[in-house]
């Protein structure tokens, strides 16, 4: 899995699922934490790789040098008896095919022992950060004195959130349900339909998880809803919907909508979303479409909506103590790239929202560039859009509510709201 990731690009979670399909489901928590481990402590690993190894691995030998990350993760921050993890990496490397490399293995991981690197202290504050110098930067440029504490809760582990759907279920019954069950869990209070797991767990085994009483969904995903705040009657669009948790709440909060479209770029995407509104049972209540919402002459009927949720592509960033392959996965330069295509569907949605309509703007970003930038850049330039405070304090020059990883147990996420000129024609 580390190989595919750093070397390759591919997605954790991608990644993650074909790895964990080979294995028995009982040690998948494990490789979870051991991958996910290494990825946080990344610049770290490295640093020490370097003190002990005389020349970098190269070619066919590549993957044994992720191997010896997993060692020396292992050895350095896991409950794993040294002993265990020098003989379990030095047999793994014959497992990857590189059986005349266990000397190599065997000594570059007792050397770590010997010389006691982990008992050093690390004065680079991009090797403390665990992140690549370009988000480094973004991040202390962005927050200043804050920047640490972003940075902190960045590299901590997510919370397990789950929604409960109350369409299907009560808040008091579910939890009933999980108290006979022994799983142990808390109630934000800020959050009325969710629940936090004390404990991380298969969902799947949760009571219920067949009969959609419940969705995976970070709380500060849950918000959009509510911002969203959806009335009967109304005419609803989620661009960039997959998979579509987001949607799922916005159904169950306001069941009586006129309509529901969910659109969605990418096919298998939209299959996953197909799925997840089956199993929450809202395949009636939404409509899925596989299509580009910054090209709305392929898909829009013409008729205008109330409210459109606009998630959009963004760099991630406050979601990676979920998604830690994240910060490598991005590149600085993806930053300007993804601020033109958020731009792009800003304005190409736009005109479908009916005057005095909502559009609420969302991304899982800390980065101002993407939020904050984005949305003055907007309103600069559509003199029919104003703000409309999703939190205390706004203003043009500071626009929309940042929440930062960590906060109330959150996920990094940005979110706007603009209203539409009731006068426009």
């Amino acid at each position: 899995m580390l190989f595919q990731v750093l070397e390759k690009g591919r997605s954790g979670r991608d990644s993650l699922e074909q790895v964990q399909q080979r294995h028995n489901p009982r040690d998948n928590a494990w490789i979870q934490e051991m991958t996910f481990g290494v990825l946080r402590q990344l610049p770290l690993l490295q640093s020490w790789l370097r003190t002990l190894l005389t020349s970098p691995l190269k070619g066919d030998k590549k993957i044994i040098e992720h191997l010896l990350l997993l060692g020396l993760y292992q050895q350095a921050f896991s409950r794993v008896a040294g002993h265990a993890a020098v003989s379990e990496t030095v047999n793994a490397a014959a497992s990857l095919g590189a059986p005349r490399l266990k000397g190599l293995v065997n000594a570059v991981l007792r050397n770590f022992s010997r010389q006691a690197l982990a008992e050093q202290p690390v004065r680079d504050p991009i090797i403390q950060s665990g992140l690549p110098k370009w988000l480094y930067q973004a991040i202390d440029a962005a927050y200043g004195d804050s920047s640490q504490q972003v940075i902190e809760q960045t590299n901590q582990p997510a919370p397990l959130w789950l929604r409960i759907n109350t369409r299907q279920v009560s808040k008091a019954a579910f939890t009933d349900r999980l108290d006979e069950a022994g799983i142990t869990y808390t109630s934000p209070g800020s959050h009325p339909e969710a629940i936090i797991l004390n404990k991380r767990q298969d969902v799947t085994a949760l009571p219920g998880f067949e009969q959609g009483w419940f969705a995976v969904q970070d709380g500060a995903a849950q918000l959009a809803a509510h911002y969203l705040d959806a009335q009967p009657g109304e005419r609803v669009l989620d661009c960039c919907a997959a998979p579509g948790g987001k949607t799922g709440h916005i159904v169950e909060r306001t069941p009586d909508l006129a309509s529901c479209v969910a659109l969605d770029s990418d096919a298998s995407r939209i299959k996953r979303t197909t799925e997840n509104m089956q199993r929450l049972q809202h395949s009636q209540a939404v409509s899925l479409a596989c299509a580009d919402a910054a090209l709305p002459a392929d898909w829009w009927d013409g008729e205008p909506f109330d409210r459109i949720l606009l998630d959009a592509p963004c760099s991630a960033t406050g979601v990676i103590r979920r998604h830690p392959d994240i910060r490598w996965l991005r590149k600085a330069s993806d930053i300007e790239q993804l601020m033109t295509i958020q731009a792009k569907l800003l304005d190409a949605l736009w005109p479908l929202l009916r005057p005095g309509g909502t559009l609420l703007y969302a991304t899982c970003s800390v980065l101002p560039r993407e939020n904050q930038h984005q949305i003055r850049a907007f309103l600069d330039t559509h003199t029919d859009a104003s703000l409309e405070p999703v939190s205390s304090g706004e203003s043009r020059a500071q626009p929309g509510r940042q929440i930062l990883p960590g906060e109330q147990q959150m996920d990094g996420f940005y979110y706007a709201r603009l209203v539409k000129s009731a006068n426009n024609q």
